[in-house]
Protein backbone atom coordinates (compact mmCIF):
# COMPACT_ATOMS: atom_id res chain seq x y z
CA UNK A 1 0.00 0.00 0.00
CA UNK A 2 1.03 3.61 -0.96
CA UNK A 3 2.69 5.24 2.54
CA UNK A 4 0.96 9.28 1.82
CA UNK A 5 3.83 11.67 2.85
CA UNK A 6 2.27 14.23 5.94
CA UNK A 7 3.85 16.70 3.61
CA UNK A 8 0.84 16.44 1.34
CA UNK A 9 -2.55 16.66 3.04
CA UNK A 10 -5.78 18.73 3.87
CA UNK A 11 -5.05 22.07 4.21
CA UNK A 12 -7.83 24.76 4.53
CA UNK A 13 -10.62 26.09 2.79
CA UNK A 14 -9.44 29.52 2.37
CA UNK A 15 -6.80 31.34 0.09
CA UNK A 16 -3.32 32.09 2.19
CA UNK A 17 0.11 33.39 1.40
CA UNK A 18 1.96 32.16 3.73
CA UNK A 19 1.34 28.13 2.38
CA UNK A 20 0.71 26.09 -0.73
CA UNK A 21 -2.94 25.31 -0.71
CA UNK A 22 -4.76 23.82 -3.60
CA UNK A 23 -3.08 26.38 -6.70
CA UNK A 24 -5.65 27.19 -8.72
CA UNK A 25 -3.99 28.93 -11.37
CA UNK A 26 -1.87 25.90 -11.85
CA UNK A 27 -4.65 23.59 -11.93
CA UNK A 28 -6.28 25.47 -14.91
CA UNK A 29 -3.16 25.91 -16.95
CA UNK A 30 -2.33 22.55 -16.48
CA UNK A 31 -5.36 21.29 -17.55
CA UNK A 32 -5.41 23.05 -20.65
CA UNK A 33 -2.15 22.17 -21.53
CA UNK A 34 -3.49 18.48 -21.10
CA UNK A 35 -6.58 18.93 -23.45
CA UNK A 36 -5.10 21.03 -25.49
CA UNK A 37 -1.72 18.26 -25.97
CA UNK A 38 -3.88 15.75 -27.23
CA UNK A 39 -5.94 17.85 -29.21
CA UNK A 40 -2.80 19.20 -31.27
CA UNK A 41 -2.14 15.44 -31.54
CA UNK A 42 -5.38 14.56 -33.21
CA UNK A 43 -6.41 15.05 -36.57
CA UNK A 44 -8.65 18.07 -35.26
CA UNK A 45 -8.17 21.56 -35.78
CA UNK A 46 -10.96 22.78 -33.11
CA UNK A 47 -13.09 20.93 -30.20
CA UNK A 48 -16.21 22.30 -29.81
CA UNK A 49 -17.23 21.62 -26.06
CA UNK A 50 -20.96 21.25 -24.93
CA UNK A 51 -20.52 19.02 -21.81
CA UNK A 52 -20.14 20.36 -18.74
CA UNK A 53 -17.29 18.88 -17.55
CA UNK A 54 -15.28 19.42 -20.28
CA UNK A 55 -16.23 22.98 -20.45
CA UNK A 56 -15.31 23.51 -16.85
CA UNK A 57 -11.89 21.53 -17.58
CA UNK A 58 -10.69 23.63 -20.08
CA UNK A 59 -12.16 26.97 -19.31
CA UNK A 60 -11.93 26.78 -15.39
CA UNK A 61 -15.65 28.16 -15.30
CA UNK A 62 -17.96 26.79 -12.30
CA UNK A 63 -20.34 24.46 -14.70
CA UNK A 64 -22.87 22.75 -12.41
CA UNK A 65 -21.51 19.16 -14.30
CA UNK A 66 -24.45 18.45 -16.63
CA UNK A 67 -24.87 19.30 -20.09
CA UNK A 68 -27.10 21.61 -20.13
CA UNK A 69 -25.86 23.96 -23.80
CA UNK A 70 -26.78 27.06 -22.55
CA UNK A 71 -22.84 27.47 -22.43
CA UNK A 72 -20.14 26.16 -24.72
CA UNK A 73 -16.37 27.03 -25.32
CA UNK A 74 -14.04 26.48 -28.79
CA UNK A 75 -10.53 25.16 -28.00
CA UNK A 76 -8.35 25.28 -31.46
CA UNK A 77 -5.01 24.04 -32.13
CA UNK A 78 -3.23 27.20 -31.54
CA UNK A 79 -4.50 27.25 -28.03
CA UNK A 80 -7.04 29.81 -27.96
CA UNK A 81 -10.00 29.52 -25.92
CA UNK A 82 -13.22 30.89 -27.31
CA UNK A 83 -16.72 31.12 -24.72
CA UNK A 84 -20.11 31.18 -24.99
CA UNK A 85 -22.59 32.12 -22.10
CA UNK A 86 -26.03 33.44 -21.27
CA UNK A 87 -26.38 37.39 -20.92
CA UNK A 88 -25.74 37.54 -17.20
CA UNK A 89 -23.38 34.96 -17.22
CA UNK A 90 -21.14 36.41 -19.63
CA UNK A 91 -20.92 39.86 -18.26
CA UNK A 92 -20.12 38.38 -15.35
CA UNK A 93 -17.25 36.08 -16.63
CA UNK A 94 -15.80 39.25 -18.53
CA UNK A 95 -15.30 41.01 -15.66
CA UNK A 96 -14.28 38.34 -12.96
CA UNK A 97 -12.14 35.92 -15.06
CA UNK A 98 -9.56 37.82 -16.97
CA UNK A 99 -7.98 34.57 -17.93
CA UNK A 100 -10.14 33.95 -20.94
CA UNK A 101 -9.81 36.67 -23.26
CA UNK A 102 -12.81 35.78 -25.73
CA UNK A 103 -16.24 35.53 -24.41
CA UNK A 104 -19.29 36.09 -26.20
CA UNK A 105 -23.26 35.95 -25.98
CA UNK A 106 -24.76 32.57 -26.13
CA UNK A 107 -27.36 31.42 -28.66
CA UNK A 108 -28.66 28.40 -26.61
CA UNK A 109 -29.24 25.88 -29.42
CA UNK A 110 -29.12 22.63 -27.54
CA UNK A 111 -30.21 24.38 -23.88
CA UNK A 112 -33.07 25.13 -21.83
CA UNK A 113 -34.91 27.97 -24.12
CA UNK A 114 -35.41 25.14 -27.05
CA UNK A 115 -36.44 22.95 -24.95
CA UNK A 116 -38.97 25.17 -23.39
CA UNK A 117 -39.81 27.07 -26.08
CA UNK A 118 -42.80 24.56 -27.49
CA UNK A 119 -41.98 25.29 -31.10
CA UNK A 120 -40.12 22.54 -33.71
CA UNK A 121 -39.14 25.99 -35.54
CA UNK A 122 -37.68 27.86 -32.94
CA UNK A 123 -35.41 24.68 -31.99
CA UNK A 124 -34.20 24.88 -35.38
CA UNK A 125 -33.36 28.28 -35.48
CA UNK A 126 -31.36 28.30 -32.51
CA UNK A 127 -29.53 25.66 -33.94
CA UNK A 128 -29.29 27.22 -37.14
CA UNK A 129 -27.97 30.72 -35.02
CA UNK A 130 -25.42 28.83 -32.96
CA UNK A 131 -24.02 26.78 -35.27
CA UNK A 132 -23.33 30.40 -37.01
CA UNK A 133 -21.99 31.98 -34.57
CA UNK A 134 -19.34 29.16 -33.56
CA UNK A 135 -18.84 28.93 -37.47
CA UNK A 136 -17.98 33.10 -37.26
CA UNK A 137 -15.65 32.23 -34.35
CA UNK A 138 -14.06 29.48 -36.46
CA UNK A 139 -12.99 31.55 -39.83
CA UNK A 140 -12.00 34.22 -37.54
CA UNK A 141 -9.59 32.21 -35.72
CA UNK A 142 -8.50 30.28 -38.79
CA UNK A 143 -9.92 26.55 -38.11
CA UNK A 144 -13.28 26.77 -40.31
CA UNK A 145 -11.61 24.72 -42.42
CA UNK A 146 -10.56 22.31 -40.38
CA UNK A 147 -12.20 19.20 -39.20
CA UNK A 148 -13.31 20.26 -35.79
CA UNK A 149 -14.43 17.42 -32.56
CA UNK A 150 -17.83 17.71 -30.91
CA UNK A 151 -18.28 16.37 -27.77
CA UNK A 152 -22.35 16.46 -27.97
CA UNK A 153 -23.10 14.98 -31.20
CA UNK A 154 -26.50 16.32 -31.39
CA UNK A 155 -27.85 15.15 -35.21
CA UNK A 156 -29.43 18.50 -36.02
CA UNK A 157 -26.47 20.56 -35.02
CA UNK A 158 -24.05 19.00 -36.78
CA UNK A 159 -25.97 19.69 -39.97
CA UNK A 160 -25.79 23.19 -38.99
CA UNK A 161 -22.17 23.05 -39.18
CA UNK A 162 -22.14 20.32 -42.28
CA UNK A 163 -24.30 23.06 -43.89
CA UNK A 164 -22.01 25.70 -43.98
CA UNK A 165 -19.30 23.37 -45.24
CA UNK A 166 -17.33 22.39 -41.30
CA UNK A 167 -16.01 18.34 -41.23
CA UNK A 168 -17.02 17.84 -38.06
CA UNK A 169 -16.08 14.42 -36.31
CA UNK A 170 -18.74 13.57 -33.39
CA UNK A 171 -16.24 10.86 -31.50
CA UNK A 172 -12.63 12.35 -31.55
CA UNK A 173 -13.28 14.71 -29.06
CA UNK A 174 -14.66 12.54 -26.45
CA UNK A 175 -11.82 10.66 -26.77
CA UNK A 176 -9.42 13.40 -26.09
CA UNK A 177 -11.36 14.70 -23.05
CA UNK A 178 -11.67 11.34 -21.71
CA UNK A 179 -8.20 10.74 -21.96
CA UNK A 180 -7.08 14.18 -20.51
CA UNK A 181 -9.27 13.98 -17.67
CA UNK A 182 -8.24 10.51 -16.42
CA UNK A 183 -4.94 11.08 -15.17
CA UNK A 184 -5.69 13.62 -12.31
CA UNK A 185 -3.04 16.32 -11.95
CA UNK A 186 -1.61 17.26 -8.18
CA UNK A 187 -4.07 20.39 -7.49
CA UNK A 188 -6.94 17.62 -8.77
CA UNK A 189 -5.70 15.20 -5.95
CA UNK A 190 -5.98 17.44 -3.34
CA UNK A 191 -9.36 19.07 -4.62
CA UNK A 192 -10.43 15.27 -3.96
CA UNK A 193 -8.37 15.02 -0.92
CA UNK A 194 -10.54 18.06 0.75
CA UNK A 195 -13.93 17.02 -0.68
CA UNK A 196 -12.93 14.12 1.47
CA UNK A 197 -12.10 15.94 4.32
CA UNK A 198 -15.18 17.75 4.00
CA UNK A 199 -17.38 14.37 3.63
CA UNK A 200 -16.37 13.60 7.19
CA UNK A 201 -17.36 16.70 8.28
CA UNK A 202 -20.75 15.84 7.51
CA UNK A 203 -20.13 11.88 8.63
CA UNK A 204 -19.58 13.53 12.60
CA UNK A 205 -22.72 15.69 11.98
CA UNK A 206 -24.43 12.35 11.28
CA UNK A 207 -22.93 10.68 14.77
CA UNK A 208 -24.15 14.05 16.91
CA UNK A 209 -27.68 14.15 14.93
CA UNK A 210 -28.80 10.61 14.74
CA UNK A 211 -31.04 9.34 17.52
CA UNK A 212 -33.86 7.28 18.12
CA UNK A 213 -36.93 9.51 17.12
CA UNK A 214 -34.91 11.35 14.31
CA UNK A 215 -36.22 11.35 11.44
CA UNK A 216 -34.08 10.12 8.29
CA UNK A 217 -34.74 13.79 6.44
CA UNK A 218 -33.34 15.92 9.68
CA UNK A 219 -30.59 14.00 10.20
CA UNK A 220 -29.39 14.48 6.46
CA UNK A 221 -30.28 18.04 6.88
CA UNK A 222 -28.07 18.59 10.07
CA UNK A 223 -25.43 17.11 7.07
CA UNK A 224 -25.73 19.24 4.76
CA UNK A 225 -25.84 22.30 6.68
CA UNK A 226 -22.37 20.90 7.94
CA UNK A 227 -21.05 20.75 4.11
CA UNK A 228 -22.31 23.91 3.17
CA UNK A 229 -20.36 25.37 5.99
CA UNK A 230 -16.81 24.01 4.40
CA UNK A 231 -17.77 25.16 1.11
CA UNK A 232 -18.79 22.18 -0.35
CA UNK A 233 -21.81 22.39 -3.39
CA UNK A 234 -23.97 18.96 -2.37
CA UNK A 235 -25.71 17.80 -5.25
CA UNK A 236 -26.10 14.66 -3.85
CA UNK A 237 -26.25 12.16 -1.16
CA UNK A 238 -29.02 10.39 1.64
CA UNK A 239 -29.06 9.59 4.77
CA UNK A 240 -31.13 5.49 5.08
CA UNK A 241 -31.61 3.57 7.87
CA UNK A 242 -33.04 0.02 8.99
CA UNK A 243 -35.16 -1.58 6.24
CA UNK A 244 -34.29 1.20 3.99
CA UNK A 245 -30.53 -0.21 4.16
CA UNK A 246 -31.57 -2.89 1.80
CA UNK A 247 -31.72 -2.86 -0.96
CA UNK A 248 -30.69 0.84 -1.00
CA UNK A 249 -33.49 2.97 -0.89
CA UNK A 250 -33.15 4.36 -4.54
CA UNK A 251 -31.06 7.43 -2.99
CA UNK A 252 -33.83 9.05 -1.34
CA UNK A 253 -33.61 10.39 2.62
CA UNK A 254 -37.45 9.51 3.73
CA UNK A 255 -38.96 10.65 6.99
CA UNK A 256 -38.33 7.43 8.57
CA UNK A 257 -37.76 7.67 12.19
CA UNK A 258 -34.60 6.01 13.28
CA UNK A 259 -34.44 3.44 16.28
CA UNK A 260 -32.22 1.47 18.35
CA UNK A 261 -30.76 -1.19 16.49
CA UNK A 262 -30.92 0.21 13.29
CA UNK A 263 -28.02 0.26 10.39
CA UNK A 264 -27.37 3.45 8.90
CA UNK A 265 -25.84 4.66 6.23
CA UNK A 266 -25.26 7.53 4.50
CA UNK A 267 -23.77 8.20 1.07
CA UNK A 268 -22.06 11.48 -0.04
CA UNK A 269 -22.08 11.11 -3.59
CA UNK A 270 -21.97 14.55 -6.10
CA UNK A 271 -20.68 16.54 -3.21
CA UNK A 272 -18.43 19.00 -4.81
CA UNK A 273 -15.45 21.03 -3.98
CA UNK A 274 -14.06 23.49 -7.08
CA UNK A 275 -16.17 21.38 -8.96
CA UNK A 276 -14.05 17.53 -7.72
CA UNK A 277 -17.08 14.81 -7.02
CA UNK A 278 -16.84 12.98 -3.87
CA UNK A 279 -18.58 9.68 -3.61
CA UNK A 280 -18.22 7.84 -0.17
CA UNK A 281 -19.87 5.73 2.05
CA UNK A 282 -19.90 4.90 5.83
CA UNK A 283 -22.53 2.88 7.96
CA UNK A 284 -23.33 3.47 11.31
CA UNK A 285 -25.32 1.08 13.72
CA UNK A 286 -27.29 2.67 16.27
CA UNK A 287 -26.35 0.99 19.34
CA UNK A 288 -23.90 -1.92 19.70
CA UNK A 289 -24.03 -3.96 16.08
CA UNK A 290 -25.34 -7.41 16.35
CA UNK A 291 -23.40 -10.48 15.68
CA UNK A 292 -25.05 -10.25 11.53
CA UNK A 293 -24.71 -7.13 11.62
CA UNK A 294 -20.67 -7.09 12.48
CA UNK A 295 -20.37 -10.32 10.53
CA UNK A 296 -22.12 -8.34 7.25
CA UNK A 297 -19.39 -5.50 8.03
CA UNK A 298 -16.26 -7.14 8.03
CA UNK A 299 -17.75 -8.70 5.01
CA UNK A 300 -17.90 -5.68 3.09
CA UNK A 301 -14.88 -4.14 4.26
CA UNK A 302 -12.52 -7.24 3.23
CA UNK A 303 -13.92 -7.25 0.36
CA UNK A 304 -13.26 -3.62 -0.33
CA UNK A 305 -9.36 -4.08 0.90
CA UNK A 306 -9.06 -7.19 -1.64
CA UNK A 307 -9.88 -5.02 -4.87
CA UNK A 308 -7.67 -1.82 -3.19
CA UNK A 309 -4.28 -4.62 -3.13
CA UNK A 310 -4.91 -4.95 -6.63
CA UNK A 311 -4.94 -1.99 -7.75
CA UNK A 312 -1.76 -0.25 -9.44
CA UNK A 313 -0.23 1.08 -12.46
CA UNK A 314 -0.02 -1.72 -15.30
CA UNK A 315 -2.86 -3.90 -13.83
CA UNK A 316 -5.91 -4.36 -15.96
CA UNK A 317 -9.07 -4.06 -14.73
CA UNK A 318 -10.12 -7.58 -15.57
CA UNK A 319 -8.07 -8.77 -12.75
CA UNK A 320 -9.16 -6.40 -10.72
CA UNK A 321 -12.75 -6.58 -10.35
CA UNK A 322 -12.13 -10.44 -9.36
CA UNK A 323 -11.76 -8.94 -5.92
CA UNK A 324 -15.56 -7.84 -6.17
CA UNK A 325 -17.96 -11.03 -4.96
CA UNK A 326 -18.94 -13.18 -7.43
CA UNK A 327 -22.71 -14.30 -8.41
CA UNK A 328 -23.34 -15.65 -4.63
CA UNK A 329 -21.51 -13.14 -3.43
CA UNK A 330 -23.78 -10.49 -4.91
CA UNK A 331 -26.88 -12.17 -3.74
CA UNK A 332 -28.34 -12.23 -7.19
CA UNK A 333 -31.09 -14.84 -5.99
CA UNK A 334 -32.54 -11.90 -3.51
CA UNK A 335 -32.55 -9.84 -6.74
CA UNK A 336 -33.66 -12.36 -9.06
CA UNK A 337 -31.20 -11.05 -11.22
CA UNK A 338 -30.11 -13.35 -13.79
CA UNK A 339 -26.27 -10.93 -15.22
CA UNK A 340 -23.59 -9.21 -13.71
CA UNK A 341 -24.88 -5.83 -15.78
CA UNK A 342 -27.63 -6.13 -13.66
CA UNK A 343 -25.76 -5.18 -10.30
CA UNK A 344 -24.54 -2.15 -11.17
CA UNK A 345 -23.62 0.11 -8.41
CA UNK A 346 -23.50 -2.75 -6.20
CA UNK A 347 -20.02 -3.57 -6.31
CA UNK A 348 -17.44 -1.78 -8.32
CA UNK A 349 -15.27 1.15 -8.97
CA UNK A 350 -15.82 4.23 -10.69
CA UNK A 351 -13.43 7.29 -11.62
CA UNK A 352 -14.02 10.39 -9.93
CA UNK A 353 -13.12 14.11 -10.69
CA UNK A 354 -15.30 17.16 -12.06
CA UNK A 355 -17.97 14.24 -12.95
CA UNK A 356 -19.26 11.27 -10.43
CA UNK A 357 -18.03 8.41 -13.25
CA UNK A 358 -15.48 9.23 -15.37
CA UNK A 359 -12.64 6.34 -16.01
CA UNK A 360 -11.39 4.07 -14.91
CA UNK A 361 -14.68 1.45 -14.54
CA UNK A 362 -14.25 -1.85 -12.73
CA UNK A 363 -17.18 -4.02 -12.28
CA UNK A 364 -17.64 -7.95 -13.02
CA UNK A 365 -20.52 -7.21 -15.33
CA UNK A 366 -17.85 -5.74 -18.03
CA UNK A 367 -14.53 -5.76 -16.94
CA UNK A 368 -13.49 -9.20 -17.63
CA UNK A 369 -14.32 -8.73 -21.95
CA UNK A 370 -14.02 -4.96 -21.76
CA UNK A 371 -10.28 -4.39 -19.93
CA UNK A 372 -8.20 -1.50 -19.58
CA UNK A 373 -5.15 -0.70 -17.68
CA UNK A 374 -4.74 1.23 -14.93
CA UNK A 375 -2.32 4.62 -14.92
CA UNK A 376 -0.80 6.54 -11.62
CA UNK A 377 -2.49 9.10 -11.39
CA UNK A 378 -5.88 7.84 -11.68
CA UNK A 379 -8.37 8.58 -8.89
CA UNK A 380 -11.83 6.66 -8.04
CA UNK A 381 -13.85 5.34 -5.23
CA UNK A 382 -14.28 1.82 -4.53
CA UNK A 383 -17.50 0.80 -3.14
CA UNK A 384 -19.29 -2.53 -1.72
CA UNK A 385 -22.22 -3.98 0.43
CA UNK A 386 -23.69 -7.02 2.36
CA UNK A 387 -27.01 -7.49 3.80
CA UNK A 388 -27.57 -8.44 7.99
CA UNK A 389 -30.89 -8.99 9.12
CA UNK A 390 -32.81 -7.63 6.50
CA UNK A 391 -30.62 -4.50 7.00
CA UNK A 392 -27.80 -3.78 4.74
CA UNK A 393 -24.16 -2.49 5.38
CA UNK A 394 -22.26 -0.20 2.49
CA UNK A 395 -18.37 1.04 3.03
CA UNK A 396 -16.62 2.75 0.48
CA UNK A 397 -13.09 4.56 -0.02
CA UNK A 398 -11.87 7.20 -2.44
CA UNK A 399 -8.48 6.37 -3.83
CA UNK A 400 -5.78 8.55 -6.04
CA UNK A 401 -3.29 5.48 -7.71
CA UNK A 402 0.23 5.75 -6.75
CA UNK A 403 3.53 4.21 -7.99
CA UNK A 404 3.16 1.25 -5.90
CA UNK A 405 -0.24 0.79 -5.12
CA UNK A 406 -3.31 3.27 -3.89
CA UNK A 407 -3.59 6.34 -1.08
CA UNK A 408 -6.70 6.19 0.15
CA UNK A 409 -8.34 9.77 0.22
CA UNK A 410 -11.03 8.97 2.69
CA UNK A 411 -10.24 9.09 6.34
CA UNK A 412 -13.29 8.21 8.29
CA UNK A 413 -12.86 5.31 9.96
CA UNK A 414 -13.31 1.75 8.71
CA UNK A 415 -11.90 -1.02 10.58
CA UNK A 416 -15.47 -1.27 12.55
CA UNK A 417 -18.76 0.09 12.57
CA UNK A 418 -19.39 3.32 13.54
CA UNK A 419 -21.39 3.08 16.78
CA UNK A 420 -23.58 6.10 17.61
CA UNK A 421 -24.85 5.12 21.57
CA UNK A 422 -27.88 5.83 22.30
Amino acid sequence: MYERDFMEGTRGTMAVDWEERINVQRMRRERKERALERLQDSELGSMLLINDPNVRYVTGLAMTGGSGADHYTLLTEDGDIIHWDTADHASNQRFNCPWLDDIRYACPGLGNVPRASGSASARRWLKDRMAETVYEAMEEYGVAKETMGIDVANGALVERFEDRGVDVDTDAATDIMLDARKVKTRDEIECLRQVAAICEAGFQAITESAKPGKRESEVWGDAVNELWRHGAMAQGGYVTSGPNTWPKHQANTTDRMIRPGDLVYADFYNIGYLGYRSCYYRTFSMGEPTQAQQAAYEKARDDLYDVLERIEPGATTDEICKGFPDEEGEHMDWYDADEFWQMTTNHWAHGLGLQLYEEPLIWRGLSPDHPIEIEEGMTMAVETMQPADRQGVRVEEMVVVRENGVEILSQWPVEEITQIDC
